[in-house]
C-alpha cells in the first residue's frame, strides 16, 4: 500500500469544503490513516517548502500557508499518490478536468485549496514533517 500527504489549505478550511475533500476521497476508495488541523508558523512553512525557496512564488506561498489553519491527512491506497493528483486537479484550476477538487472549489493558482504529494519521496519527506508513526494507524 503506497501513501501520500494530502493538505487542505487555509483557503479550502475557510471555504468550509473539508468535509467535502474527505468524502471524495473516501468514495474513491482512498484511507485516511491520519489527520489533523494545524496553523503553520513561518518558518514551518518555509521548511516545508524549503526544495521551492529559489522560485519566484516562496514567498507567497509561505505567506498564504500561513494565512490561516490547514489540515494536513496521510491518505492509503493503490496508486494512492496518483489517484490523489488525479482527484485534486491541474495546478492551475482553470486547466483542472470537470468534477475535480480545484476545479469546484479553486479562485487562484495559489489558492487552489489543495496540495498533494507527486512522488513516494516527496510523500515520505511530507508525511514525515506533519506526522510521527504513532499519530498514523493502518
Amino acid at each position: 500500500m503506497e501513501r501520500t500527504l494530502s493538505i487542505v489549505k487555509p483557503d479550502g478550511v475557510a471555504k468550509n469544503v473539508i468535509g467535502e475533500v474527505v468524502k471524495r476521497f473516501e468514495s474513491n476508495g482512498i484511507k485516511i490513516v491520519a489527520m489533523k488541523m494545524i496553523h503553520m508558523n513561518q518558518a514551518q512553512a518555509e521548511g516545508f517548502y524549503a526544495v521551492h525557496k529559489e522560485r519566484p512564488f516562496f514567498g507567497s506561498l509561505t505567506e498564504f500557508m500561513t494565512s490561516g489553519p490547514i489540515v494536513v491527512m496521510v491518505l492509503e491506497g493503490e496508486n494512492v499518490i496518483a489517484k490523489n493528483r488525479e482527484l485534486m486537479g491541474a495546478t492551475n484550476f482553470k486547466e483542472a478536468a470537470e468534477g475535480t477538487i480545484r476545479r469546484d472549489f479553486a479562485t487562484d493558482i495559489e489558492k487552489n485549496v489543495v496540495h498533494g504529494s507527486d512522488a513516494p519521496e516527496t510523500a515520505a519527506f511530507e508525511i514525515g514533517y506533519f506526522f510521527n508513526s504513532f499519530e498514523i494507524v493502518g
